[in-house]
């Protein structure tokens, strides 16, 4: 019997992209999402460039329309134990696999230069590394959007535990409050104690505040 292909038939395309490489405390986060023909596309851009209102907007949009969409955090215990570019590199691989097990895509659009392929199983996977992606690509916008709202609100969680910080402004970044915070307080179990501060020494002897 004849095999019959429908060369019609769209790609499934899964963008993918991560937030939060350089900070120096909490997780680095990265969300893989699947949108339908329909998608209100008008509402996204580059993460970046949108305001508050607007990436809360469109978070709530994505996850309402999105085919599929999941987020995954890698902890900065991990982060310290791969370093943070693996730790990126498998946050969006781990969040491909999730939108995979719903619906079978057949190409990953990867925001970036670097393919995060060696924590994929499926070798035979088409994926797309697209340099400024989350303003190029939609599925990679809407990427971003999750990825950022989603680690937004886990550093808003670690602020109330960690005040002294200023996570809910900073969300972990090295604002120079931040590094005064560190040199004033030390550090906290949510730092990744593998980056370095090129402007802000930390005494190794330091201790750890308790969790």
């Amino acid at each position: 019997m004849e095999e019959l292909f429908d060369f019609d038939k769209p790609k499934i395309i899964c963008g993918t992209d991560e937030a939060g490489r350089g900070p120096l405390a909490g997780p680095v986060t990265a969300a893989a999402v699947v949108l339908p023909s329909s998608f209100p596309f008008e509402i996204l851009a580059d993460s970046k460039k949108l305001s508050h209102k607007q990436l809360i907007e469109a978070e709530k949009v994505i996850r309402e329309k999105a085919i599929a969409f999941a987020i995954t955090f890698i902890s900065n215990e991990e982060i310290d134990e791969i370093n943070i570019l693996n730790a990126a590199l498998k946050a969006m691989a781990l969040s491909y696999e999730k939108v995979n097990n719903t619906i079978k895509v057949d190409k990953l659009m990867v925001d970036g230069n670097r393919s995060p392929r060696k924590f994929i199983d499926n070798g035979s996977l088409e994926i797309e590394t697209v340099v400024k992606g989350d303003s190029k690509i939609y599925e990679i916008m809407a990427a971003s959007i999750l990825a950022k709202t989603a680690r937004d609100r886990f550093m808003d969680e670690l602020d109330k535990k960690y005040p002294l910080y200023n996570f809910k402004k900073n969300k972990g970044y090295p604002s120079k409050e931040h590094q005064e915070a560190i040199i004033k307080y030390g550090l906290t179990p949510c730092h990744r104690k593998s980056f370095h501060l090129k402007n802000v020494i930390i005494k190794e002897e330091q201790d750890l505040l308790p969790l």
